[in-house]
């Protein structure tokens, strides 16, 4: 079994995609995606809704997707191909009390996929890819504690002409490791594919 994390620094820069196209550049894989969220206070974990419950009962939800064609970025998996696509979501600093079910689906599954930073908290994966964007400023704490860990970083070319916004980001957690360019709406890249496959052999 291999466990590929993908990660980034911030939202909406093409995490989702990334991990929908590795999912469809391998069937023969058959991944169980899992997607990790984690909200604040004032959301619920039951279905990322506002909400003011602050009950136990509240503070972890994982849920198997089974629609491939609501929109969704767990359907965007199941679209992609994937055998099993999970959502966990958890309030901010639970994610260790999801950890015990979702290494028992992590256990049944032939290979896996996961979109989230945190997760790396609690699990080594095989490989460890983070997207990266040069126009976005925010760095999440999460893609900041684990940058040095990357096997490779995938730069989205969206913002390719500028320098990097980001700050307190030392270029020596860059330097030396493989990059590739992802851009929108694909964000496929065929040598990035070609890593991956040859990195989990």
């Amino acid at each position: 079994m291999a466990i590929v994390v993908v990660g980034g620094h911030s939202r909406n820069i093409g995490k989702t995609s990334v991990v929908a196209n590795l999912i469809a550049a391998m069937p023969e894989r058959q991944w169980t995606a899992v997607k990790i969220t984690q909200y604040g206070h004032g959301f619920c974990t039951a279905n990322g809704e506002p909400c003011e419950c602050q009950t136990a009962d509240h503070a972890l939800a994982i849920t198997v997707e089974r629609d491939p064609g609501s929109g969704t970025d767990t359907s965007r998996f199941l679209a992609a191909g994937a055998a099993r696509v999970l959502w966990v979501r958890t309030r901010i600093g639970h994610l260790a009390e999801a950890m015990q079910r979702l290494r028992q689906e992590l256990n049944q599954a032939p290979n896996a996929i996961l979109e989230s930073n945190s997760v790396l908290q609690f699990l080594r994966p095989d490989l460890y890819l983070t997207v990266l964007d040069r126009s976005t400023a925010d760095f999440k704490d999460s893609a900041r504690r684990y940058l040095d860990r990357a096997d490779a970083i995938l730069l989205n070319d969206a913002g390719r002409e500028l320098s990097p916004q980001w700050q307190g980001i030392s270029a020596k957690l860059l330097a030396g490791k493989p990059q590739f360019a992802v851009s929108s709406p694909q964000f496929y890249s065929s040598e990035l594919v070609s890593f991956v496959r040859e990195h989990l052999k």
